[in-house]
């Protein structure tokens, strides 16, 4: 294993650190326990969006607290939920009485832990909602999920609901543009290696080097099948078609078309792949609205990516536009 680390056992707490430092200008590190929150929190009278989950995922989640995303952000060991008392104090410090939105990704871990410390924060007379993000079409239930995993369209209910938070909207109303959003995105992935655990040292799973894994979540874990590998064309093929029949998309539709690398893929070829299904929603009559191509959340070096489309209409567009500041993402401020 070759990892630029020092000890396997701290590689969270060093990234962390290292983020902070790095992003001192925009966000605030808490060591113990470990969280992350925007310069500025609380924001008097806004809302605050909370979210976190396993670390390997970077940019995801600390990358997104700033202006127009997240305030507070909670990082867990790599590829392990964040626990309630990580959860809880973060809750707390965004809170400007406009109460919290928690948006978790559908994992057993963090819905349970996410919940335990929702209760404890009303406990403590903060009105919370919870954003359930499911968008990965590829599996029903999985290792880690009861239902649907929540993938790469985490990345746009934060963005969106984020937005909603910063223009005024309510509790409930930002609550109820996160649900949107997840309601209007589906997204499929693939692998072409595994990756490694810093501290298990060995590759999460084997594939044969004419081997790829359709249907993948964001740790590696097992997706639909496993075939030869084909070309370009043929993966984005492949991650396209469910997605766009289980949206139900038609002609005349507008979406955002989002092609994320999982860690280990050259950008080159992350529009190759673009390039393929935007071709493919034009045949469909399918008109590509807003574009986001890059490493947004990943799994740590895997080789591979997922393929995101969230139907757009006037207002999500418009908040999608909206100006964002953070490590990781930023427009328009």
């Amino acid at each position: 294993m070759k990892k630029l680390i020092n000890d396997p056992r701290a590689v969270v707490d060093e990234s962390v650190e290292g983020f902070g430092l790095a992003h001192a200008d925009l966000v605030t590190v808490f060591a113990d326990p470990k969280y992350i929150v925007r310069k500025d929190a609380p924001v008097a009278g806004k809302v605050g969006l909370v979210s976190g989950g396993g670390s390997g995922h970077e940019p995801l989640h600390g990358g997104y607290v700033g202006m127009g995303m997240l305030d507070a952000a909670v990082p867990g060991p790599v590829f392990t939920s964040p626990t309630p008392d990580q959860i809880l104090p973060a809750t707390l410090a965004v809170n400007s009485g406009a109460g919290v939105v928690h948006i978790v990704k559908n994992y057993t871990g963090d819905v349970l832990n996410f919940e335990t410390a929702a209760e404890l924060a009303q406990a403590e007379g903060v009105e919370i909602r919870t954003v359930l993000v499911n968008d990965d079409v590829a599996v029903e239930d999985s290792l880690y999920t009861a239902g649907r995993r929540g993938v790469a369209g985490t990345v746009l209910v934060e963005k969106i609901a984020g937005a909603a938070a910063e223009r005024g909207d309510n509790l409930d109303a930002v609550a109820a543009i996160g649900d949107r959003v997840n309601h209007n995105v589906r997204s499929m992935g693939v692998a072409l290696t595994a990756c490694t655990v810093p501290h298990a040292g060995a590759p999460s799973f084997v594939l044969a080097e004419n081997e790829i894994e359709i249907g993948i979540g964001i740790h590696g874990e097992p997706g639909r099948h496993r075939i030869p590998m084909e070309n370009a064309d043929g993966i984005a093929d492949r991650l396209l078609e469910p997605v766009v029949s289980d949206l139900g998309l038609a002609s005349g539709d507008k979406v955002l078309l989002f092609v994320n690398g999982m860690g280990g893929t050259p950008l080159s070829e992350l529009y190759i792949v673009y390039r393929r299904a935007a071709q493919q929603l034009a045949a469909q009559g399918i008109t590509v609205e807003r574009s986001l191509v890059g490493n947004y959340i990943t799994a740590l070096e895997m080789q591979g990516c997922s393929l995101t489309v969230l139907r757009l209409d006037a207002e999500l567009t418009a908040l999608w536009d909206a100006p964002v500041h953070t490590p990781a993402l930023r427009w328009g401020a």
